[in-house]
């Protein structure tokens, strides 16, 4: 269809509820369909758009590569990607919904182990002791790196996480972890403590638009923000 703009949505959980909810509130109100796996929906009275439902990181990938003209997302994980990937999307609006810290924590007994400083006391002992580094398990390897190194954590090793990254610690995969919580209350539950300087990113889900679209789509953006 011509002049058809195509919108990014979460496909899944709170994130795609919150994402319908803002884009009804806004007057746009999304039809979608009654079949649980269909990615797909319009909205009313605008046959020229086009919903499709796409994991959250997915989108990301889409509007740099100007498949998508809009998304809904984590500034979390456009932070992680490339910087050349960042580069082509804008940040419309932070939206008051998907709020996020990424952190550093550690296991409730290293009493010793308050701040970040004292990760590098630590990474040294178990290269002179064990002659390992220390492992810190994450999903978020680009943010967790150029955090640690901005604060001067040199001895380390990134282990990726493929999910449930509280476990790591206490299954010998890891030392510690950087992940994202919303309450912290996942990370107390399984007996982890985060740092006193340990917050790496506040995030919250964000209005993006493609670069490559931007021209395009301005003034169906400007309705919304």
């Amino acid at each position: 269809m011509k002049n058809l703009i195509t919108i990014g949505l979460p496909s899944k959980g709170r994130l795609k509820d919150k994402s319908k909810e803002f884009f009804n509130n806004n007057g746009l109100k999304i039809l979608s369909s009654d079949k649980d796996r269909n990615y797909f929906a319009l909205i009313d009275s605008k046959p020229n758009f086009k919903i499709i439902y796409l994991h959250a990181k997915e989108i990301i990938q889409r509007l740099s590569d100007g498949t998508l003209d809009i998304g809904v997302s984590g500034l979390d994980l456009l932070n992680e990607s490339e910087k050349n990937l960042q580069n082509k999307i804008t940040i419309k609006k932070k939206l008051n919904f998907g709020n996020a810290d990424l952190v550093v924590a550690v296991p409730d007994d290293w009493i010793d182990v308050q701040t970040v400083a004292d990760l590098e006391e630590i990474s040294f002992d178990l290269r002179s002791k064990k002659n390992t580094r220390l492992r810190v398990a994450t999903k978020y390897p680009n943010l967790t790196n150029n955090f640690l190194i901005s604060k001067g954590v040199t001895q380390y090793k990134l282990i990726p996480s493929l999910g449930a990254t509280e476990t790591y610690p206490f299954i010998g995969s890891s030392e510690i972890i950087t992940d994202i919580t919303s309450t912290g209350k996942t990370l107390q539950d399984n007996n982890l403590r985060v740092l006193k300087d340990g917050l790496i990113l506040r995030s919250t889900a964000c209005l993006f638009v493609s670069k490559k679209r931007i021209l395009k789509v301005s003034s169906f953006i400007n309705s919304l923000i």
